[in-house]
C-alpha cells in the first residue's frame, strides 16, 4: 500500500481491499485467463479504481489486508463477487476453492461452515444465479 494510500476515504480503503481479495483468487491457480481479466477491468470500474491502483494491486494483491464488511448483505455480497471470479475462466480449480475458502474465514463467516458456504457459492454461481437468489441460499446455508 503506497503513501498515498492514506488519503483515501474509508469507502475507497475497503473497495481496494475487497478488490486484492478478487484479484488473489483470479491469480491463485498462477495466471490470469481473459475471462478473470474481463471481470477484474468492471470490478475496478464499480470500484473506482483508477489505472494505476489496479495494476499496483494487480502485481501484489498481498499487500491489501482482507477487509470484512460489517454487514451481513455487504459479506455475502463480496462473497459473491468472489465465487464469480472462480468461474470467470470457465473452470474452478482445487487452488482457487482453497483461496475461496480462506477468504470466506476473513469475510467473517463461521470457520466450521466455511466448506459449506464456499461449495454453494461455487454451486449457485455455477448455476448463474443472481445476486438476490445467491443472498437466500448462503443465508439458508450458513443460517445464523
Amino acid at each position: 500500500m503506497g503513501i498515498s494510500d492514506h488519503n483515501l476515504s474509508g469507502k475507497q480503503k475497503r473497495n481496494i481491499a475487497h478488490f486484492a481479495s478478487v484479484v488473489r483468487l483470479a491469480k491463485a491457480d498462477g495466471f490470469l485467463s481473459e475471462g478473470e481479466e474481463v471481470l477484474l477491468k468492471r470490478l475496478a470500474k464499480r470500484f473506482h479504481i483508477l489505472e494505476e491502483k489496479y495494476k499496483e494491486i494487480l502485481n501484489n494483491p498481498e499487500d491489501y489486508p482482507i477487509y470484512t464488511p460489517h454487514s451481513y448483505e455487504e459479506r455475502i455480497e463480496h462473497l459473491y463477487d468472489l465465487a464469480k471470479m472462480v468461474f470467470a475462466d470457465n473452470e474452478a480449480t482445487g487452488d482457487e476453492a482453497k483461496v475461496l475458502k480462506k477468504i470466506c474465514v476473513g469475510l467473517g463467516f463461521p470457520i466450521d461452515n466455511v466448506e459449506k458456504v464456499a461449495d454453494e457459492a461455487i454451486h449457485l454461481v455455477l448455476n448463474d444465479n443472481d445476486l438476490d437468489e445467491f443472498t437466500n441460499a448462503i443465508k439458508k446455508v450458513n443460517k445464523i
